[in-house]
């Protein structure tokens, strides 16, 4: 029986996704590679974190997006942080470098970035004509 779950994001670039990731403090492989589940049950993904327990979680793309596939109570079990929180930190940290590269893409410089008492990332762009 698998214990794994699937969870339907919007992460689509996976530069961004990598340094998300590396922002929380995770190293991640790419590749066919696999995630490890429940009594040693194993999912295929195209990039896998090791939380450091003995379960992982994996991103799997699914058409021009990623979807997450983990045995989430495993994650918890051995990390303390839940499916929500993950999601959560990880998209925060994904649409932080998303943004920035598409202003960057578009000529803006980061003026000042403040993250405030909520944990929202307050950050100021201009652009010289």
């Amino acid at each position: 029986m698998s214990h794994f779950t699937k969870v339907q994001t919007k992460l689509s670039d996976l530069v961004c996704l990598r340094q998300a990731l590396a922002d929380l403090g995770y190293t991640s492989e790419e590749g066919s590679v696999e995630v490890r589940g429940y009594r040693g049950a194993r999912e295929r993904a195209d990039l896998v974190v090791r939380t450091g327990s003995a379960y992982d979680v994996g991103f799997r793309k699914a058409g021009d997006v990623y979807e997450l596939v983990a045995d989430w109570w495993g994650v918890e079990t051995g990390t303390g942080l839940t499916q929500e929180q993950f999601v959560q930190r990880l998209t925060q940290r994904y649409a932080y470098h998303k943004v920035l590269t598409e202003v960057r893409k578009q000529g803006f410089t980061v003026a000042t970035e403040e993250t405030q008492g909520d944990q929202t990332i307050k950050v100021v762009v201009r652009k010289w004509s």
